[in-house]
């Protein structure tokens, strides 16, 4: 009974130590990849050919759907995207849709990954997002000034270089979807931070986050870089 329960924890142990190994050489694969994508100059012919695909969900230009079951990209930094993007490809965030179309087949390489990125960043959604009720937007403001706007912005415009996104302006029911999903475990890519940030929140509170995040309008005035520094 003792060498039966032994050998049934060493095995537990082995199966844990592979998967750790496992999702390290993930990580490493998918950096790789994302670093290479960044490095490459960007070509918006071919973007603009990739981005039929995105389009059939996205819409022609990048802006989603109200209900939040499609994200408002269009404008989106083309760093944040690329990195998104890989994170579909190596099982770091989950939709069966993105992962379907951000696969190899897709998007065949690092070069088509920055090529659709950039021009996704490069469109204008041209029509407003979709809004909650605004009773609670205003206490959504006060919560985003001291708990997100640090990393964020004050205008909630992210950052390119960090691989922060721009939040302002997005769907308020994709929003309030994607922080229900972190708390959730279904967004393996979201930092510890933030998921442990979001847990503290009730309802009220990301009512009122999403609420005030979806009618912050900022948008790019000029062309960025798109590498992060190093």
């Amino acid at each position: 009974m003792e060498r039966a329960l032994c050998h049934a924890a060493v095995m537990l142990l082995a199966g844990a130590c592979v998967t750790t190994a496992s999702l390290a050489v993930a990580a490493e694969s998918a950096r790789t990849e994302l670093d290479a994508a960044l490095r490459s100059r960007p070509n918006l012919d071919h973007g603009a050919e990739l981005f039929r695909n995105c389009a059939v969900c996205h819409g022609s230009n990048g802006e989603g759907t109200l209900d939040g079951g499609v994200a408002r990209i269009a404008g989106q930094h083309a760093a944040v995207i690329a990195k998104q993007l890989v994170d579909y490809r190596h099982d770091r965030r989950w939709d069966i849709r993105m992962e379907h179309f951000a696969d190899q087949h897709h998007l065949v390489d690092p070069q088509s990954i920055i090529d659709v990125a950039s021009y996704v960043h490069g469109l204008s959604a041209g029509v407003a997002p979709g809004v909650g009720d605004g009773e609670l937007a205003q206490h959504g403001s006060e919560l985003y000034a001291g708990r997100c706007s640090g990393c964020h912005g004050p205008e909630g415009e992210g950052n390119a270089q960090k691989w922060i996104p721009r939040i302002a302006g997005q769907h308020y029911e994709y929003l309030m979807r994607q922080i229900y999903d972190a708390v959730d475990g279904r967004r393996p890519n979201m930092s510890r931070a933030h998921v442990k940030m979001f847990a503290k929140l009730d309802r009220d509170d990301i009512v009122g986050l999403s609420d005030f995040l979806s009618r912050l309008g900022s948008r790019p005035t000029a062309p960025e870089a798109v590498a992060p520094t190093r």
